[in-house]
C-alpha cells in the first residue's frame, strides 16, 4: 500500500439565488409586523385618540374635584347692604370655576342689589373669587305711607336699609276724596280753578329731579327744615312752627320763593291777621289765606 500525499483543491459552493430571495423575503415578513405596528401608534389619527382620551379623563377629575368649586366668596365695599345678598345676586356661589363668568356676575349685582352702583368679580385658580361693590350714600328718606326709602344722588329710591339721622324727610301725601278739602283744594278755588283730588299715590322708583333739587336747597337756606312734604299738585310745602302750611312748589328758585313769602307773613302778622296757608309756588302770583 502507498501512501498518498497530495493536495486536493475543494470545491467552491455557491448559494443558489432562489436560497438568497427566500432568506430576504423572510426577513421582510419578520420587519413587517413591527414597521406596521410602529406605523399605527404612531399615526396622527392615534395620538389625537389618545389626547382626547387624556383630555377627558382630566376634565372628569377637575369637574368631580370639590376643590375646584367656588364655596367662600369674600365681600368687600359692603357698608349697609348684607354680604349674602351681594352673593346670592351674583349667582357664584356652587359654582365650578370654568363655569363662572366674572362679568356677568357683576353685572347682576348692580342690576338685583338696590343701592349697588358698581361691582367688580375677580377669580383666581383653583376656586379664589373676590366680590368688590360700592355702595351708593343715601342724601334724603322719601317716606311714603309706613315705608321709608333712601334717596339717592340721582333721584333713585332704595329700600332703606338702617336708620339714619341728620337725613332730610320728604314725606309723600296721599288723598281720598272722602277726606275734608285741603289747603290745596281751597288754594285751586281761591285762585279760580277747579280743585284736583289725589285718590292715589303709587310707589315710584326715582324722585323727579326738580323735586330733589328744591328739596335740598331749602334744607340749605333753613337748615331747622327736617320734614318736608310732596304732592304733584303742589309740590313742596312746609310746615311753618308758628301754625300753617307753606307750599314751595318745586325747582331751584328757593330763595326767591323764601323772600316773597316772608314778606307776605310779615304783612299779614302787622295787620294782626294768621295765615292759614300761603302758596309761592308761582312767586310772580303768590296766594294765601288768613284770618
Amino acid at each position: 500500500m502507498r501512501r498518498m500525499d497530495s493536495a486536493v483543491s475543494m470545491p467552491r459552493l455557491r448559494v443558489p439565488k432562489n436560497a438568497r430571495r427566500r432568506r430576504s423575503r423572510n426577513r421582510a415578513r419578520a420587519r413587517l409586523p413591527l414597521a406596521s405596528l410602529r406605523q399605527i401608534l404612531l399615526s396622527a389619527r392615534w395620538l389625537s385618540l389618545g389626547v382626547l382620551a387624556l383630555s377627558i379623563y382630566a376634565m372628569t377629575l377637575i369637574g368631580l374635584d370639590e376643590r375646584f368649586y367656588l364655596t367662600a366668596i369674600p365681600v368687600e365695599g359692603v357698608i349697609s347692604v348684607p354680604a349674602t345678598e351681594v352673593v346670592q345676586a351674583s349667582t357664584l356661589a356652587g359654582s365650578h370655576v370654568f363655569a363662572a363668568d366674572p362679568g356677568a356676575a357683576a353685572q347682576q349685582i348692580m342690576d338685583n342689589v338696590p343701592g349697588i352702583i358698581s361691582a367688580t368679580v375677580t377669580l383666581g385658580w383653583p376656586n379664589q373669587v373676590q366680590i368688590n361693590v360700592t355702595e351708593d350714600s343715601p342724601i334724603a328718606i322719601w317716606v311714603e305711607g309706613s315705608n321709608q326709602f333712601w334717596v339717592t344722588r340721582n333721584g333713585r329710591l332704595i329700600p332703606a336699609r338702617s336708620q339714619s339721622l341728620g337725613l332730610l324727610m320728604i314725606q309723600s301725601e296721599i288723598e281720598t276724596t272722602n277726606a275734608a278739602p285741603s289747603e290745596t283744594e281751597t288754594a285751586d278755588e281761591a285762585n279760580g280753578e277747579e280743585p284736583v283730588v289725589e285718590t292715589s299715590n303709587p310707589h315710584i322708583r326715582f324722585v323727579p329731579r326738580d323735586v330733589l333739587a328744591g328739596a335740598l336747597q331749602l334744607k340749605e337756606l333753613r337748615p331747622n327744615i327736617d320734614r318736608l312734604f310732596y304732592r304733584p299738585s303742589s309740590g313742596l310745602s312746609y310746615q311753618d312752627g308758628r301754625g300753617w302750611r307753606v307750599f314751595f312748589g318745586t325747582g331751584t328758585d328757593m330763595p326767591q320763593k323764601l323772600v316773597v313769602y316772608e314778606t307776605i307773613v310779615d304783612e299779614l302778622l302787622a295787620q294782626g291777621l294768621t295765615p292759614q296757608y300761603v302758596s309761592v309756588s308761582n312767586q310772580e302770583k303768590p296766594y294765601y289765606l288768613a284770618q
